[in-house]
């Protein structure tokens, strides 16, 4: 496949393999990355999907833990043209009746400042009427330390946390689920919230740790926000590919691997690919016990994914989901907590819990001068090919009367096309697998590094390992330091080694 020396490869192109040869390049190894797409970043990519002039973000739209990742920090994304816009709304929960709960951005937008999460926890909190004090209690402390709490939960969970108290008061509330934690609050409104953030587990609020994702998401939203990047969130992937391309590193896309054998020889490998996928690689050349532990990595229902070109934006009821870049639909707690059941379940549903996008809201630039592009998707079974437009439409109407009249151009992926399209998203799951209690401390197998595999020189650095889904790069960036700790090379400016 090439012709110079290369030190290690790394497959797949998607965040965490573009910061994993980041930072083996930056420690000086010579870094090639092979793609299978016409195109490197993965899920972090914007293209016109509906009507021309109008970008819409292939999978990940909405970036709060990449606003805190600490990879993304040393980045210096700003100098790189990227921009996160937040809106002053994090994220919404509209209810029936024209009302709607709001999770609002920090002040001091967009650096994380205990000021700005505690001013943004206090005017949500003021917002809630008779639970304005059980949700200080329970976010405000999150919320507050979230600086000092989120570099323990972006790294492999065998550290020893620097903050041990502050990342206390959000585990042991998130251990309980959130049908449990919910009984803290009275109102729909703040009930809603929580299990709007929930959600994003992709589990049934019934299960345990769904606490600790409602507790985290939310308190993102106050420290940091739910900023939508400028432009798309290609942009993002850009400003890493420029920064790997500078360190002298190369990506060549339409490079299909099938197998380790196609790949030249390197002294590491790193796959941003799913535990499934390394299992055949690894057949005949690990042990068959370990090939039967990769296969029993479990994975989470997919999504149906839908893209729509408006003539304006969401005729939204209430004012808050006007503000809002990310708009959680789906009803009361009880209407969340049914729908996920039922996915969770192997059924499909008639009124999905839907997470939707609006980029427009502080991005001008993703549609003609009027109009506006609108992102949302919801869980379905695993390898459902039930197109679910239509279902997730009259949920947005049923809070935005009129929003149909709206639709001039509609893109939709099922969660059969997401699995073929891209092969990490197994079933059309596209956080890398199920955050069960177990998979969420031992994943993809039971073992002390979760980044080394059974074959020598070759390293797992997607999402199904530690930390897990989102944008944030930590995968690939702890990978590469236990491929930099085996090879006896020190990172740059860190001595810590996975």
């Amino acid at each position: 496949m090439s012709n110079r020396r290369i030190d290690a490869v790394v497959v797949g192109s998607g965040p965490n393999g573009l910061a994993a040869a980041i930072t083996l390049a930056r420690a000086g190894l010579v870094v090639e990355v092979y793609e299978g797409a016409e195109s490197a970043g993965g899920g972090c990519r914007t293209e016109e999907l509906t009507l021309a002039g109008f970008r819409h973000d292939v999978c990940a739209a909405v970036h709060p833990l990449a606003a805190a990742s600490p990879f993304f920090a040393r980045l210096g994304l700003n100098a790189r043209g990227v921009e996160f816009r937040n809106s002053p709304v994090a994220f919404a929960h509209p209810l029936d009746g024209g009302r709607a709960a709001a999770v609002f951005s920090p002040v001091f937008s967009p650096e994380t400042s205990q000021r700005g999460a505690t001013a943004a926890t206090r005017a949500t909190a003021d917002s809630l009427g008779r639970d304005a004090g059980p949700y200080r209690r329970l976010f405000g402390p999150v919320a507050r330390d979230l600086g000092k709490v989120l570099p323990s939960l972006l790294a492999p969970f065998r550290t020893f946390p620097s903050h041990p108290l502050a990342l206390a008061r959000l585990a042991l509330p998130g251990l309980l689920p959130v049908s449990g934690l919910a009984q803290y609050l009275r109102t729909e409104e703040a009930r809603g919230l929580l299990a709007g953030a929930a959600a994003h587990s992709v589990l049934p609020l019934t299960s345990p740790l769904t606490g600790a994702f409602g507790l985290l998401f939310v308190a993102l939203g106050h420290a940091v926000g739910w900023p939508v990047v400028e432009g798309g969130s290609g942009r993002l992937a850009g400003a890493l590919l420029e920064e790997l391309q500078e360190l002298g590193g190369q990506v060549r896309t339409h490079r299909t691997v099938r197998s380790l054998d196609e790949l030249p020889r390197a002294r590491a490998v790193l796959l941003d690919i799913s535990p499934h996928q390394l299992a055949a690689w690894a057949e005949g050349r690990a042990s068959p016990a370990y090939t039967r532990a990769l296969r029993r990595f479990r994975y989470g229902p997919g999504v149906c994914k839908v893209d729509w070109a408006l003539t304006g934006p969401v005729p939204w009821e209430a004012q808050a989901c006007r503000e809002a870049a990310t708009v959680h639909v789906g009803g009361t707690l009880e209407e969340v907590a049914a729908s996920e059941a039922e996915v969770a379940a192997g059924r499909h549903v008639d009124r999905p819990f839907c997470l939707v996008a609006q980029p427009g809201v502080v991005d001008g630039s993703r549609a003609p001068a009027g109009h506006s592009t609108l992102w949302a998707y919801c869980h379905v079974p695993a390898g459902s090919t039930v197109d679910m437009a239509d279902k997730v439409e009259a949920q947005i109407e049923r809070f935005a009367p009129g929003f149909r009249d709206l639709v001039i151009g509609r893109a939709v992926r099922t969660a059969a096309a997401l699995a073929a399209g891209n092969p990490n998203y197994v079933g059309g799951d596209i956080s890398g697998g199920a955050p069960t209690l177990r998979q969420m401390f031992f994943r993809p197998t039971f073992g002390w590094s979760p980044y080394r595999t059974a074959l020598p020189g070759v390293y797992l650095c997607s999402s199904s390992t530690p930390p897990g889904a989102g944008v944030h790069g930590m995968c690939g960036y702890w990978a590469a330091h236990a491929a930099l700790s085996d090879l006896g090379v020190r990172p740059p400016g860190s001595s810590r080694q996975p």
